[in-house]
């Protein structure tokens, strides 16, 4: 599992170890760190002329003392620098060579630009100061961030599309929200960790699960287990518009393991579910957990349908855990006392703020979400007390209790954002709910699994849902095997 700490636990931390190592020895770590992270890259691209962006602060002076370091080994360094800058760190690239109180023409000819100018005790943008700086920078140049690239939201919350784009950021020990967030984890490029011996006590901000944690999370059956123990979902999706949703959600569910699938549906989409898969139960019964909503027609007139809208009321009236999704979400009166997962998009998300606020309250836009949806979904959380999985290039999955870390999960080529995908996602996420995991659990693991079926459908090419849905079972084994 990768972890993410906020910036104020780093902080404290940092202040613990600096209290009992020699004054200027962590600096020194991280130095020693980038410089030869910063030389790697040189050396990768054949590259001669490396120029730092250096503001006032420890990540200034960071950038500082490695251009010092790699002019020393012959390096063509030069450092644009804010009028304040760490005193140490100025006299050592004086004294390596290193060219200073240059103008931003140098950066024209730079192989490598090393980002200094913030840390993350920034806030969003970039100084003033530093805005030529940054326009200034080549295409042709590869950029190279210290801890994050400057301008974007230490928190992760908050994108600057004019700030720093790095191709890599360096960071130390601990990774920040910044790093694993969707808003700004676009801005920071590969991520690459220095350990310069700091540790977090404080529990995790931010979390993304790997392919080595499924072993220990998926669950497998034992030799006691039966169809009943090993779970039965119900799922009411599907209309007589979008009977392929129930196909899909239920295909999903049955290819993820569960013991049962119990299908409730209209005459179409159940003559679609039963040819598609022959397992599922289309008899009413007991089941563990729904999934309800997927390719749900709630504005439809048919009597069929209608009856379909019946049967997710009913389910999300039920004390079993649920997972709500698509046209179920527009069916929800939060909140519910009993386990429950939202699996918006972004434009749900928008869709069902707006309605659960007040009219006072101004409405949502999908672009607000998308700006911030860390926000956002925070919001659905407390306001449903549900928890909530945001569907995007990258997932976010957070409890109700604030308190909790998210999890965020960016395993899926994009080539899975197709018709279908999420129903796929809601199939896999009810098999794993009704196993007995509880819902952000299911959510995460759900997604992460989601992602990597994808990848593996087809290697680097178009990747069809239903497709995905098949591709579970060999992914399932494959991680299990690791």
């Amino acid at each position: 599992m990768i972890q993410a700490w906020s910036v104020a636990e780093v902080y404290a931390a940092e202040r613990a170890l600096m209290a009992t190592l020699p004054e200027g020895e962590l600096m020194d770590r991280a130095v020693r760190g980038l410089a030869a992270v910063a030389e790697a890259r040189l050396r990768d691209r054949d590259g001669q002329r490396v120029v730092a962006l250096v503001g006032p602060g420890n990540n200034g002076a960071d950038a500082l003392y490695a251009v010092a370091r790699l002019a020393t080994r012959g390096v063509w360094a030069a450092a644009l620098h804010t009028e304040t800058v760490h005193p140490g760190a100025f006299a050592a690239a004086r004294a390596a060579g290193v060219h200073l109180g240059v103008g931003t023409e140098v950066l024209a000819e730079a192989d490598l630009v090393l980002d200094g100018v913030v840390g993350i005790g920034g806030r969003v943008g970039v100084p003033d100061v530093a805005r030529g700086w940054v326009d200034a920078m080549p295409d042709t140049a590869y950029v190279l961030a210290v801890d994050l690239p400057s301008g974007q939201d230490p928190a992760g919350r908050v994108l600057d599309p004019v700030g720093v784009f790095a191709d890599e950021t360096v960071t130390f020990s601990v990774l920040k929200p910044v790093h694993l967030l969707p808003a700004t984890e676009v801005a920071c490029g590969l991520i690459t960790v220095v350990d310069i011996g700091l540790s977090v006590s404080a529990p995790a901000a931010v979390r993304r699960l790997t392919r080595d944690d499924l072993a220990w999370m998926w669950p497998v059956p034992g030799p006691r287990d039966d169809k009943y123990s090993r779970g039965v979902l119900g799922v009411v999706a599907g209309s007589q518009s979008y009977p392929g949703a129930a196909a899909l959600t239920v295909t999903a569910a049955l290819e993820a393991g569960v013991g049962m699938v119990r299908y409730v549906g209209p005459a179409a989409p159940t003559a679609l579910v039963r040819s598609a898969a022959p397992e599922a139960v289309t008899v009413p019964g007991r089941v563990q957990a729904w999934v309800v909503g997927p390719g749900l027609d709630a504005e439809s007139t048919d009597p069929a349908d209608q009856a379909q809208v019946a049967a997710a009321r009913e389910a999300l009236a039920s004390d079993l855990p649920v997972v709500v999704d698509a046209g179920a979400l527009d069916l929800l009166q939060p909140p519910r006392a009993f386990p429950t997962l939202l699996t918006p998009h972004a434009g749900e998300c928008a869709r069902l703020l707006t309605r659960l606020r007040s009219g006072s309250e101004p409405g949502v836009s999908r672009a607000e979400v998308e700006s911030d949806p860390l926000g956002a979904a925070r919001e659905l959380a407390d306001r449903t007390h549900a928890d909530v999985l945001l569907k995007g290039s990258t997932t976010l999955v957070l409890s109700a209790d604030p308190d909790l870390a998210v999890t965020s999960q960016a395993d899926a080529p994009p080539w899975l954002a197709t018709a279908g995908a999420g129903d796929v996602l809601a199939g896999l996420i009810g098999a794993l709910l009704a196993s007995g995991l509880p819902p952000t659990q299911a959510g995460a693991l759900g997604a992460m699994v989601h992602g990597v079926a994808a990848e593996r459908a087809n290697p680097g090419g178009p990747v069809r849902a239903l497709a995905v849905a098949h591709a579970i079972p060999q992914t399932v084994a494959a991680l299990l095997r690791r």
